[in-house]
């Protein structure tokens, strides 16, 4: 295994702790007491006494060491804080290797370390902890990206050499998080929202449930299945690309509404509209129609907008889209007709075929009329539905588990 000099450094200091006696992986506890955003939350100069003793565990972002004494920052789930670190508060006997050796020489921007101390405002007024003990929880051997900043003239932040390979980034999303903290929030999003959603469907009393996720039969969807082989009953089995059938039978057997939060698998082309496992939310309710479904969702999803915003409305890029309900509905004749002008519901094959080329719609010959209709859709009408709609009365050749409009 080729090591770049870095990983090489850190792995001969990781061996120096080791020589001097100390675990650079320690596994018992340490007992944190508080966090970088509380402590820069709720301190003044008032409250010090609150914050006299206080415990934090955090990663090495950043560090100037000055001789005797040094500042460095310390990132954990909450954000970041300054520590100070004076060599005799740290090691107040004639033995100074924990400042002047383990410190200063064998710790690394990237390496875990919790530390004790009482919280103060350093001169020029940021909140910092002045550090009596710390301890290494965890020593880093690879070295992080380092996103450098500076203030410009106007007082504004700029960012240098940041973590931004969108590659990179999907890859090793663990070292976005840690380089990109602001990452973090679209994972506590995700949480709120999953959370928003249940707690909706609880209060109307659906029951949640899990559905089989190896199938000896794959359905409920038109796509290439994952396929298995379990051994002890020597048969094939599926990862299931949706989980509507499962979800309708336990209709059939009585409950009158169930919904799951299924990880669903694809195994067919990727971009950013399909990925191969993907996690939907699919529920089923008796005796209801669509329209009854298209007044529930609407309601959800402006609740979910609240819950997590406080209002309905949320910047997407350079558009802000308002979940407030009620919601825009088209049939999909009636969104081809707004955005090219053309009545198609009357049309043959032929006739929808001749449109598709006057519209520039690639289209070929193994395409049916539902297809078609499906294409011209979604090369004129998809990119202009900005504000959440409803597209009602899909071909029914493209819906094969649906009712017929009636």
């Amino acid at each position: 295994m080729h090591l770049s000099e870095q990983e090489i450094i850190r792995r001969q200091a990781k061996d120096q702790l080791e020589q001097l006696g100390i675990n650079p992986y320690p596994s018992e506890l340490y007992p944190v007491t508080h966090h970088a955003g509380e402590i820069k939350e709720n301190f003044t100069e008032a409250k010090a006494e609150e914050f006299m003793e206080v415990t934090i565990a955090g990663r090495i972002m950043s560090r100037r060491i000055m001789g005797s004494a040094s500042f460095a920052e310390i990132q954990d789930a909450s954000g970041r804080i300054q520590i100070y670190i004076r060599r005799d508060d740290v090691c107040p006997d004639e033995d100074k290797t924990l400042y002047n050796t383990v410190f200063k020489k064998l710790l690394d921007i990237g390496d875990i370390i919790g530390v004790k101390g009482y919280v103060f405002l350093t001169k020029v007024g940021e909140i910092s902890v002045h550090v009596t003990e710390f301890k290494i929880l965890t020593k880093s051997l690879k070295p992080l990206p380092v996103v450098k900043e500076s203030t410009d003239a106007s007082g504004e932040k700029k960012i240098h050499d940041a973590f931004q390979d969108p590659e990179l980034r999907y890859r090793q999303r663990y070292v976005d998080l840690v380089v990109n903290p602001q990452v973090r929030e679209t994972f506590i999003k995700r949480t709120q929202l999953v959370n928003s959603m249940r707690d909706f469907l609880n209060a109307k009393g659906y029951l949640e449930v899990e559905t089989p996720i190896l199938q000896p039969l794959y359905g409920g969807a038109a796509a290439r299945p994952f396929k298995t082989h379990h051994n002890t009953l020597d048969m094939t089995l599926y990862l299931r690309i949706a989980n509507e059938l499962y979800l309708k039978r336990l209709i059939v057997g009585g409950f009158e509404g169930v919904y799951e939060f299924s990880k669903d698998f694809r195994n067919e082309g990727m971009s950013r509209f399909h990925n191969p496992e993907f996690t939907q939310v699919e529920l089923y309710v008796a005796y209801k129609d669509y329209n009854w479904m298209m007044e529930l969702v609407e309601t959800m999803i402006e609740k979910v907008a609240i819950d997590l915003h406080g209002t309905t409305k949320v910047q997407v890029g350079e558009h802000e889209i308002d979940f407030k309900k009620p919601w825009k509905r088209l049939t999909m004749f009636e969104a081809i007709e707004e955005y090219t002008g053309i009545d198609i519901s009357e049309m043959n094959e032929a006739e929808l075929n001749e449109t598709a080329k006057k519209l520039h719609v690639p289209v070929d010959e193994t395409m049916g009329k539902g297809k078609i209709i499906d294409e011209i859709f979604g090369e004129k009408c998809e990119g202009n539905l900005i504000q959440p709609t409803y597209i009602t009365d899909y071909p029914v050749e493209m819906s094969p588990l649906a009712k017929k409009h009636r």
